[in-house]
């Protein structure tokens, strides 16, 4: 592991990062194509800018290493420029990557995608999540002929269109008559989705919700939304852009069983590449298809969705998780990460206010205050701590490409960051280790 800069006063610095954060803000609107990714989530003057990656470590322009958590937002599962993936890119691009027909390619991986997900019938691909969420959305209000979405409300993104952008604090330029037309119903209880069913009866097109998240499904939830969708008349669409090959190569609902009418994937699916994919029941999907007597439903219709390299990369990637029991592992390195963490942290008296959370497979940490409340300030600390250590780690998501030799390296940064986080505590203030302004919530109304 790389020695991290250090300025003049032995604090750790990242000049070259710093330069290249100002550079993107001229020319990028938010600093980074993605608002998780801005430097805003980042303690001051602390964003590394990435120069490369490789397995389970990245290397900033400062050329600063560290160990990767979370990467690119949970869609390097298996870890970056990976070989298999890579082979089978480098292939297609050789043969031409979009033509005025489809490609054999398309076939292929649509079977390998249906033989891995056995519980769809068919599936259409598109270049990321929102693309593929939206459409379901659509085909849910084309064959319910209702106007309503109902998602969950604890769940934190579903889309970058404006039926779900409405609904959080970033809703600057969204009509509100397009907002009222979204509600919310909250996780795990069924008594206040049939409730919001029969308010709005009839209304509602669909219910769309991660399957799970940082807590399993309580026993009989997931059936029980099927039969609440099936007796209310309403599509039940899973969002497994998360769930998806982390919690099993066929996603949760091969995990707990109970099949939606429509689903969607992403992020895991390419190990970086651009591809989603959205999968379902065949007399739905069919209405955006030629073989049916209907009114024609715009489903997708996507210039780039059907890039064979990035197709290529999807058919490498389930294949890895299957041969090589890639979901296991993450599950194992998570747990291993979690104990480890846990530990840490009540060895230095912070047990209850460093908390981790999520499956194995996908865990995220809170970090709270004296009065164990959620805490920006000291996610703040936390997180310089990290990065000083040579650990990036937004979240403790791992990927695959992770050994003990990385996870005991984070364990032993965490100690060190969890003596801080003490001294934090003892003085009930964690101005002073903060070093500038606090990171911020992705969601907010103002800059």
């Amino acid at each position: 592991m790389n020695t991290q800069h250090t300025d003049d006063t032995g604090e750790f610095a990242l000049p070259r990062s710093r330069e290249a954060n100002e550079r993107l803000h001229a020319v990028i609107p938010g600093g980074a194509h993605t608002y998780a990714k801005g430097d805003d989530q980042y303690p001051e003057n602390l964003a590394p800018v990435i120069s490369h990656g490789r397995g389970a470590h990245v290397w900033d322009v400062d050329g600063n290493r560290y160990v990767e958590y979370g990467s690119g937002l949970r869609s390097v599962s298996l870890g970056h420029a990976h070989p298999r993936v890579l082979e089978a890119v480098r292939r297609e691009l050789d043969r031409g990557s979009n033509f005025v027909r489809p490609s054999i390619v398309e076939v292929e991986a649509a079977e390998r995608f249906l033989a891995t997900v056995p519980t769809a019938e068919m599936v259409k691909f598109a270049k990321n999540g929102s693309d593929v969420t939206t459409a379901a959305v659509r085909l849910a209000r084309a064959v319910t002929g209702r106007p309503r979405v109902a998602i969950c409300g604890d769940h934190p993104f579903f889309s970058v269109d404006d039926w779900f952008i409405g609904t959080t604090p970033m809703s600057a330029g969204i009509p509100a008559a397009i907002t009222e037309l979204t509600v919310a119903f909250p996780y795990g209880d069924l008594a206040a989705t049939e409730e919001l069913l029969t308010r709005y009866q009839d209304e509602v097109a669909c219910l769309i919700l991660e399957p799970a998240g940082h807590t399993e499904p309580p026993p009989g939830y997931l059936a029980g939304l099927r039969e609440l969708a099936d007796r209310h008349g309403c599509v039940l669409v899973f969002d497994e852009m998360i769930t998806g090959f982390r919690w099993s190569e066929a996603g949760a609902q091969g995990l707990y069983g109970v099949v939606p009418d429509l689903s969607t994937f992403g992020k895991a699916l390419g190990n970086g590449f651009a591809v989603s994919a959205l999968a379902g029941r065949r007399d739905l999907m069919e209405r955006g298809g030629l073989r049916h007597s209907g009114d024609r439903v715009f489903l997708l219709s996507t210039t780039h969705g059907a890039e064979t390299h990035s197709l290529a990369a999807a058919m490498a990637v389930q294949t890895t998780y299957v041969e090589e029991g890639v979901t296991a592992r993450l599950h194992a390195l998570g747990e291993r990460l979690a104990a480890g963490v846990r530990e840490a942290a009540a060895g230095m008296g912070v047990g209850d206010h460093l908390v981790v959370r999520g499956r194995a497979s996908n865990l995220v940490f809170a970090t709270l205050d004296e009065d164990r409340q959620p805490s920006q300030r000291y996610r703040t600390l936390f997180l310089r701590q990290l990065l000083a250590g040579g650990v990036l780690a937004p979240s403790f998501v791992v990927s695959s490409a992770l050994d003990d030799a990385d996870i005991d390296r984070t364990v032993d940064v965490v100690a060190g960051a969890c003596a801080v986080y003490r001294k934090a505590l003892d003085a009930a203030d964690p101005t002073p280790w903060l070093a500038g302004r606090p990171v911020k919530p992705v969601f907010r109304r103002l800059v």
